[in-house]
């Protein structure tokens, strides 16, 4: 009964997904008489599937966050290559591409070196060995990729392409803040993890004595970026790509990331008085400004 469950579950998550591209593709361009998202959204799970075969069958989490990033790349080469020609570049496209694409090669190789270090992802290891929900877990992926990039696809693959204004300006400003805030935090958190008297210790230093979860708060302010870059293509329908941050925020905050990492941290320092005076004093995403 679980495993018909989880793939009901898959088949909901990619009929969302779709009925969502569907809607923000108002203005989308059509390519061979097919709608532009449409194709992206069929490249974005078809490359979760087809990676889902070996790593369920090697029972391997190793290159799920890997896949995740490759993923990204692949959708938006595939989607300046669709709209751009050399006679006629449109350099804001290839900013907001180049942008994600930057971030993403950034965060895969971080994660794939972590979890080479250290061996296995602990949230995989009861999902890995159940195929109906390593399954459903890849497919979860592919909406993750499609709906935190759809603003930006809205944008490439309207008409116009990225609009150039004062907008665009501010948008990559906050892509650069939260960018530069999400590497400083992993790379303190590295540092820190890299030091043997720190081993079972959690880290309260650096950006993470401001907030709980800053590379977290950084993700959602790089992705709120590329939203503002974007939003000045938008027509009708297409507004509702306003929706990418929005659900990168819920997806970190109550389902994958700081959820997990909450309970996790409370069963394994509950017990300490400092770690309880620490959570009680330092804000769990939007870092304080004063110590």
């Amino acid at each position: 009964m679980i495993h018909l469950i989880n793939l009901a579950i898959a088949a909901g998550v990619f009929i969302f997904t779709k009925t969502y591209a569907g809607l923000i593709s108002f203005n989308s361009i059509e390519i061979s008489g097919t709608n532009l998202l449409e194709h992206i959204l069929i490249i974005t799970f078809v490359i979760q599937w087809i990676a889902f075969i070996p790593a369920f069958a090697l029972k391997t989490e190793k290159f799920y966050d890997l896949t995740g990033s490759l993923t990204y790349l692949s959708i938006f080469i595939y989607c300046l290559i669709a709209t751009q020609s050399i006679e006629n570049l449109n350099f804001s496209n290839l900013i907001v591409a180049g942008a994600i694409m930057i971030w993403a090669v950034r965060l895969g190789s971080f994660l794939f070196m972590r979890i080479s270090r250290d061996g296995k992802d602990e949230r995989f290891n009861l999902i890995k060995t159940s195929f109906s929900r390593f399954f459903m877990t890849w497919t979860l992926q592919g909406m993750w990729v499609f709906i935190c990039s759809s603003a930006a696809l809205v944008a490439i693959t309207s008409p116009m392409g990225v609009i150039v204004n004062n907008i665009l300006i501010l948008g990559l400003a906050l892509f650069i803040l939260g960018f530069a805030i999400e590497i400083i935090a992993d790379n303190q958190k590295s540092a820190f993890r890299s030091k043997v008297e720190n081993k079972d210790s959690f880290i309260n230093e650096g950006l993470w004595a401001r907030s709980r979860h800053p590379n977290y708060f950084g993700e959602i302010v790089l992705w709120a970026g590329i939203t503002v870059m974007s939003v000045s293509s938008f027509e009708g329908m297409s507004y509702l790509a306003l929706f990418s941050p929005i659900f990168t925020f819920l997806l970190l905050n109550y389902i994958s990331g700081i959820r997990i990492l909450e309970e996790r941290g409370q069963k394994k320092w509950g017990y300490i008085e400092e770690y309880n005076k620490y959570k009680k004093n330092t804000p769990k995403l939007i870092p304080k400004i004063f110590c």
